[in-house]
C-alpha cells in the first residue's frame, strides 16, 4: 500500500514508526511531518486542512490509504472528501468529528445514549455564565466550546479564576472556539485515556494510557500538551474498563448511528474513574499525543492493519494481540513551555540513540538543517521505552532522555509517579 499519513507531531512520527514496521507499507508520505519522520518517510508540503488540496495530493501520488493524526483536518471535513474520491482513510467525518469540535454536541449524545458524565450548561453570552458560576461555586470546570488546540479547558477552583475564564473565552483568547463555553460540574477521581476503534458499528478496544498535563513535577503548575504517559493505565482495571464500554463507549457509537452519522475512527475516551465507576470527561477524535507514542511502541506492526481494518469496517473480525508489557514516553520540552519559547536551538546526540522495537526517540517539534536538528516547537521530543514492568520501561525512557544534548529543553522526572 502507498499510506499518506496527515500531521506534523509526535502522534505522527509515532504513527509513522508504526506503519513502516508493516510489510504491507511500500510508500509513505507524511505531510507536513517534521525532522524525525523526514529520516523513514518522505514529507510533503500541503495544506492539510484544505480538503481539495489532500484529495488532488493523494490522487496524483496513487494513494491507497489516507491516516489523519490531528483533529482540525477532520474537523475540517478531510475524510468526507476524501471519501467521495473513493480513497480509503482512517478518520471521522467532519459531523461525527464534533465529538471532539463541540462540548455541547458531545454533552447532547451523552444524554440521548444516558452515558455518565458531568453535569453542564451552555452559553452563547458572558454575563449568563458568570451568573451561573455564582450559582454554582468552585471549583468548577469551564471549556470552549470549540477547538482550541487541547488548551481550552480551565479547570477553575475558585470563583475568580472561573469567571476570568469566562472573559478571555468570550474576550477572543481562544478565537472562534470560544464563541460558546460550556461549564461543568468538577468531577472528583483519577483520570485515565481509554482508546477503542470503530468502524461505524463495531467497537474494539486497543489499550489505555495515562498522562501528565501539568508542566511541573507533582502535577503542578500550568497545564500542558502533556509531559509524559505511561501504558497501560492501572485504574482501568478489566471490571473498569468493560463498564467505560457498555455504559458510556458502545451506546454513544450506536447514538451516532442512529443519528445516520455513523463514527469511524479512533476514539479517544477521557474518563474519570471514582469507586470503580468511570464518567466521561470529553472525548476527543484522534489518538492523543502523548499517548499515541506509549500506544503504538507497544502495538507496532498490527496497527496498520488495525487501522486499516476500521477504515474497512472489519472489525467484528479483528483482534488485538497484545504483548504483556509497560511503555512510558517523556516529553522534553522547550524551556519556557507552556509560555514563551525559543525556537532554533540544535539538539545534540540524537544520532546515537537506539531505535529498537523497546527504545525509540520521536520528534514532535524539530525541522533539519543543515544537517543538524533544530527545536521547532514547545514540546519538542519524546522519549519512548517498553519493558516487561513500567519501571523497567521507565528506566530505559530516562536513559534515552538522559542522553540527549539539549541546553535549552526540559523535561519532568515523575512521569507514571502515581503508578509507580
Amino acid at each position: 500500500m502507498n499510506i499518506l499519513i496527515l500531521g506534523s507531531g509526535g502522534r505522527e512520527h509515532a504513527l509513522a514508526w508504526a506503519v513502516m514496521q508493516n510489510p504491507k507499507c511500500d510508500k509513505l508520505i507524511v505531510a507536513p511531518g517534521n525532522g524525525g519522520i523526514a529520516q523513514i518517510a518522505t514529507c510533503a508540503s500541503l495544506d492539510i486542512e484544505d480538503p481539495t488540496a489532500v484529495a488532488t495530493f493523494a490522487y496524483d501520488n496513487a494513494i491507497d490509504f489516507v491516516i489523519v493524526g490531528p483533529e482540525a483536518p477532520l474537523a475540517a471535513g478531510i475524510a468526507d472528501r476524501l471519501r467521495e474520491e473513493g480513497i480509503l482513510v482512517f478518520g471521522p467525518s467532519a459531523e461525527a468529528a464534533k465529538l471532539e469540535a463541540s462540548k455541547r454536541f458531545t454533552k447532547e449524545i451523552c444524554a440521548a445514549a444516558g452515558a455518565p458524565t458531568a453535569g453542564y450548561a451552555s452559553f452563547t453570552e458572558a454575563e449568563p455564565a458568570r451568573a451561573y458560576v455564582r450559582e454554582q461555586g468552585a471549583p468548577i470546570v469551564i471549556k470552549a466550546d470549540g477547538l482550541a488546540a487541547g488548551k481550552g479547558v480551565i479547570v477553575a477552583m475558585d470563583e475568580a479564576t472561573a469567571l476570568e475564564a469566562i472573559d478571555d473565552m468570550f474576550g477572543g483568547a481562544f478565537g472562534g472556539a470560544g464563541a460558546e463555553v460550556v461549564i461543568e460540574e468538577f468531577m472528583t477521581g483519577e483520570e485515565a485515556s481509554f482508546f477503542v476503534l470503530c468502524d461505524g458499528e463495531t467497537v474494539l478496544p486497543i489499550g489505555t494510557a495515562q498522562d501528565h498535563k501539568r508542566v511541573g513535577e507533582g502535577d503542578t503548575g500550568p497545564n500542558t500538551g502533556g509531559m509524559g504517559a505511561y501504558s497501560p493505565a492501572p485504574i482501568m482495571t478489566d471490571e473498569v474498563t468493560q463498564k467505560a464500554l457498555d455504559e458510556i463507549v458502545t451506546p454513544c457509537v450506536a447514538e451516532m448511528a442512529r443519528r445516520g452519522t455513523p463514527y469511524q475512527g479512533v476514539l479517544y475516551v477521557g474518563l474519570m474513574i471514582e469507586n470503580g465507576q468511570p464518567r466521561l470527561v470529553e472525548y476527543n477524535v484522534r489518538f492523543g499525543d502523548p499517548e499515541c507514542q506509549v500506544l503504538m511502541l507497544r502495538l507496532g506492526a498490527q496497527a496498520l492493519d488495525l487501522l486499516h481494518a476500521a477504515a474497512e469496517a472489519r472489525l467484528a473480525e479483528t483482534r488485538v494481540n497484545w504483548a504483556d508489557d509497560h511503555a512510558m514516553t517523556i516529553v522534553l520540552a522547550a524551556n519556557g513551555y507552556p509560555g514563551a519559547y525559543e525556537k532554533g536551538s540544535v539538539i545534540g546526540g540524537l544520532e546515537d540513540l537506539p531505535e529498537t522495537a523497546f527504545e525509540m526517540c520521536f520528534h514532535a517539534g524539530t525541522q533539519r538543517k543543515d544537517g543538524r536538528f533544530l527545536a521547532s516547537g514547545g514540546r519538542v521530543l519524546n522519549a519512548t521505552a517498553r519493558g516487561a514492568t513500567l519501571q523497567e520501561a521507565r528506566d530505559r525512557a530516562y536513559a534515552l532522555a538522559d542522553a540527549v544534548d539539549w541546553p535549552q529543553g526540559f523535561f519532568r522526572r515523575d512521569i507514571g509517579w502515581r503508578a509507580l
